[in-house]
């Protein structure tokens, strides 16, 4: 995303510069509002950011002229006045939004986020439409087919955020950010009921499908009308050789999905022998790009378009060896690929170091292929798994390997595809290469990405690269391993059944006590789904006859209750030699030092904050699960061990 910044104070210009950079936006600056519009007329730009007072040429008109000039970009305005004349002035010169000086620089960037999100086609058209569901922007009038429907203003408030952000899912709480004032103080609730009467409104009027789709546990977007979700469906890929044919030579051989399991690994290893042999004639191809580039190197002439191109096929052979089982040749063009490197290049002896290596690696493709190590791999029925890679050798082969072990597989060949397979129809689990040099996007933001919307999908990643560095980011992120490109691809789906496995709740008991009846109404909706078996209780006086007649798995406890705290029934269990190692979660709406250092002396494991934010919740009763579990599988195994 490519954003022009107006801004004549040199300190907040690069202030903002450097904040955005590190969002990964491309920022260009003007210091005056007469370059600021030669460069908004220039280039193509996502977003502008634009401070009022701004010589030459102000912000209120250079908005103005843009709009009068037809553009439809958005107009973020940035100033120190902040009274309402002057918003009513922005917000009347054509701009989209309005942030007082001094700011808070989380609430600017999530500002041009939303604007971001909004897109070309909502900011140039003044309808916004859904099947025969039209609402105009410019009047707020909103029919279906003929009939005009009578909203309130947080019905039509709803209706247009989903509108606008289609595939998206609204928490409560961010729909309550969104579309109620910071006067107003409602519960969550409050969401839920402007939705159904929403609903009712456009059944009502005759709409026979539910516009707005319910995703248990994490909230409510707008739903896909049946041909979107027809024409956009993924089908499922024959496995292309790196030429683009099809990798099954002949007409009658049927897909791999079809063969009967007698037949299935022989023909994947008829299939991987082909890829191999392909593999081989497309480095014949490659190996006139690397000697040229050592040749130049040697007599240092070596251009910096030649090393990249060189570097590139390098790092794609990393991964293609390393799915072949050659792990030796991925180790080996990896090295080359470090040795290509801009800031290694004009070391010493690096010419002779890649000539080296060069001829090490023309030996692996003259060795006959080791016959694999053949081993079962657990998979739960009909799991399907997500590879996201732009190398499609590599993804192709892990969906061949795939198709003998019993994961379904779909393929993505850039971020943006992952995006429409997953909100489309979410995977069980997703394997992520970090590269796309294609489309530039970050790979670490995009696992980020991830990670906020699907908590509860396992992500792994696997990549050409070895760094420390990267593997801490990964795990600092939230993903569930890090696996290197050069390990054969029936590892790296045993290493992605494995953390199905973990993820999995088993059938977890989670016992929730809370005297408010609607937060206990809500847990169910929220865990339901996931697979848990929840016990809720409302009265505290019961809890240690229903503690003993349940057993659960997690307890979950708030802090405040009639008769007794939470944090007294927490003193009781961990008293108990029973249950002195059941995992407690505390819901508190408290953050105060003292009252959580309470909770922790009392022997709570973790707790999580009231209004509840829903995937971080699961995500920390995962977590406390996921650990019991490891406990009871180390003191098996330690039981088990011989004296």
């Amino acid at each position: 995303m490519k954003i022009l910044l107006v801004e004549d104070d040199k300190i907040t210009a690069n202030m903002l510069t450097q904040a955005l950079n590190a969002h990964n936006y491309t920022v260009n600056t003007a210091a005056d509002g007469e370059t600021g519009l030669q460069l908004a007329q220039l280039y193509d730009y996502d977003l502008i950011l634009l401070d009022v007072m701004i010589p030459k040429l102000d912000g209120i008109s250079l908005c103005r002229e843009l709009r009068a000039r037809g553009s439809q970009k958005p107009i973020l305005l940035l100033t120190a006045l902040d009274s309402s004349k002057d918003r009513v002035q922005g917000l009347e010169a054509g701009a989209d939004d309005y942030v007082a000086k001094p700011f808070n620089l989380p609430e600017l960037l999530a500002r041009i986020r939303a604007l971001l999100r909004r897109g070309k086609a909502t900011l140039s058209s003044t309808n916004l439409t859904w099947e025969k569901l039209q609402v105009n922007l410019d009047t707020t009038e909103v029919t279906y087919g003929d009939k005009l429907l009578h909203l309130t203003p947080k019905e039509y408030n709803l209706l247009e955020l989903f509108l606008r952000n289609p595939r998206r899912i609204f928490s409560r709480s961010a729909m309550l950010d969104r579309v109620w004032s910071a006067g107003e103080f409602p519960q969550e609730e409050a969401v839920t009921a402007h939705i159904k009467g929403l609903r009712q409104k456009l059944k009502a009027a005759g709409m026979t499908v539910d516009l707005i789709e319910t995703v248990y546990g994490l909230g409510y977007r707008l739903k896909s009308l049946p041909e979107e979700v027809e024409s956009k469906t993924i089908e499922p890929e024959t496995p292309q050789l790196p030429d683009g044919r099809n990798s099954f030579s002949g007409a009658s051989n049927p897909p791999i999905e079809k063969l009967n399991s007698d037949s299935k690994r022989a023909k994947v290893m008829a299939v991987v022998a082909d890829i191999r042999a392909k593999l081989a004639a497309n480095f014949a191809e490659k190996v006139e790009i690397f000697e040229q580039a050592i040749d130049n190197l040697k007599t240092g002439t070596l251009e910096s378009e030649l090393r990249q191109e060189a570097q590139a096929q390098a790092h794609k052979l990393v991964g293609s060896l390393g799915t072949l089982g050659l792990s030796e040749g991925s180790e080996i063009a990896r090295e080359i690929e470090q040795l290509l490197q801009a800031e290694k290049i004009s070391e010493p002896g690096i010419a002779q170091r890649l000539e080296v290596s060069f001829k090490l690696l023309k030996q692996i493709f003259d060795r006959p292929p080791a016959a694999p190590a053949e081993s079962a791999i657990a998979v739960p029925p009909n799991s399907r798994l997500l590879v996201i890679d732009d190398d499609t050798f590599v993804s192709s082969r892990i969906k061949i390997e795939a198709s003998a072990s019993g994961f379904q597989v779909e393929l993505a060949n850039s971020p943006q595809a992952a995006r429409n397979a997953i909100s489309q129809q979410p995977p069980d689990a997703i394997l992520l290469d970090l590269s796309f040099p294609e489309t530039k996007e970050n790979g670490m933001a995009f696992l980020a990405e991830i990670r906020h919307l699907k908590p509860e999908i396992p992500v792994m990643v696997f990549s050409g690269h070895n760094q420390l560095s990267e593997r801490i980011e990964v795990a600092r992120l939230g993903a569930s391993g890090f696996l290197h490109k050069s390990i054969p691809p029936a590892d790296i789906l045993r290493a992605v059944a494995q953390a199905l496995d973990r993820a999995s709740p088993a059938e977890a008991k989670v016992m929730v006590v809370d005297d408010d009846v609607h937060l206990l109404a809500s847990l169910q909706v929220i865990l339901q789904p996931w697979g848990f078996q929840l016990i809720t209780l409302a009265e505290p006086e019961k809890f240690w006859e229903v503690l003993e007649t349940t057993c659960p798995d997690l307890l979950i406890l708030d802090v405040e209750m009639p008769g007794y705290s939470g944090i007294e029934l927490c003193l009781a269990v961990r008293n108990d030699l029973r249950w002195s190692k059941l995992p407690v979660l505390f819901l508190t709406a408290h953050s105060e030092s003292e009252i959580v250092r309470q909770m922790f002396v009392a022997g709570a494991d973790d707790y999580a904050n009231k209004p509840i934010v829903e995937p971080e919740l699961i995500a920390r009763i995962l977590n406390r699960l996921e650990r019991t579990q490891l406990r009871h599988k180390l003191a098996q195994r330690a039981a088990n061990k011989p004296d």
